[in-house]
């Protein structure tokens, strides 16, 4: 069995992997093309990231993916910039710099608050958890409205209006689709508290940029968290940079020292699965029409 691989392993992993399977036959550190002009004659493809879904989607190849590597990271990010703008980070910084003891900054706790989570999937899953041991209220949304553990509360996409009115928090963890394209606009925003916090770490087409810097001018929420946005790398005279109500990242919510060792015991586990023909266990199989 022939396994392309397009991920620059370090050379830990890469004994691990030979060790464990000594009867495959590995072909690390190949370019993307390399693996797109081999793709029929290889039978797993290990790849870090790269989009293959257009070159495979017609060749009837099942395709599984990382999912759940980042929910460590990308939940603890969330969670910081929550206590970060709770307790003015922001203020009690700006008050540093200028040797200002100013004891009347307002301090919020997250206790008690609602987060609306859009995205109830691994990531939004460890969010929730992450905020139930804050004492927060967990509502969530995904596609088909089933319960999810650590959600107190789960809509379908015809309740965005529902949650997003009753939340202090929203968290957009949703991935790119023909559904949720531009699905954040300025109505869905308007939905939201005065007081209300915006955190975007799931995909930049989900928010109409332009209606947000409305919202956000307008008062209508008091602040936005975006690690991802509609262009990367974010242009430099983007309104976003110099927006106070705004905290701008440069997509790093989900890195980690963590990543490779969390990626390769999936993948590990669902080569296992594979050589032994059980298909139907192995994890995070991707439907190439949905995208995910």
């Amino acid at each position: 069995m022939k396994i392309l691989s397009t991920v620059k392993l370090p050379g830990y992993l890469k004994e691990e992997l030979v060790n464990e399977f000594p009867d495959l036959d590995f072909n690390f550190d190949n370019r993307i093309n390399d693996v797109l002009n081999e793709v029929k004659e290889a039978e797993v493809i290990l790849t870090y990231g790269e989009d293959l879904t257009a070159d495979i989607n017609q060749q009837n190849i099942l395709v599984t993916n990382s999912k759940g590597v980042h929910k460590i990271p990308m939940a603890e990010y969330t969670i910081s910039m929550m206590l970060q703008i709770s307790r003015e980070s922001q203020q009690l910084h700006e008050n540093q710099q200028e040797r200002k003891w100013d004891r009347r900054v307002k301090m919020h706790e997250l206790h008690g608050k609602t987060i609306f989570i859009l995205g109830a999937g691994a990531i939004g899953t460890e969010i929730a958890r992450l905020a139930k041991a804050f004492g927060m209220k967990t509502e969530g949304m995904n596609r088909s409205g089933r319960t999810v553990e650590y959600f107190d509360g789960i809509h379908t996409y015809n309740g965005l209006e529902a949650g997003m009115r009753k939340a202090d928090f929203v968290v957009s963890v949703l991935p790119s689709t023909k559904e949720t394209k531009g699905l954040l606009d300025y109505k869905a925003f308007s939905w939201m508290q005065p007081e209300g916090i915006f955190i975007n770490i799931g995909r930049g087409d989900a928010v109409r940029e332009a209606d947000l810097v409305k919202v956000l001018h307008e008062g209508k929420i008091k602040h936005a968290v975006l690690d991802v946005f509609e262009e990367e790398p974010l242009r430099e005279n983007h309104s976003f940079w110099s927006m106070k109500n705004v905290t701008v990242t440069p997509h790093l919510s989900g890195i980690t020292e963590n990543y490779l060792p969390r990626a390769m015991d999936i993948f590990k586990r669902n080569l296992a699965l594979y050589i032994n023909g059980d298909y139907s266990s192995m994890e995070n199989t991707i439907d190439l029409k949905q995208g995910y």
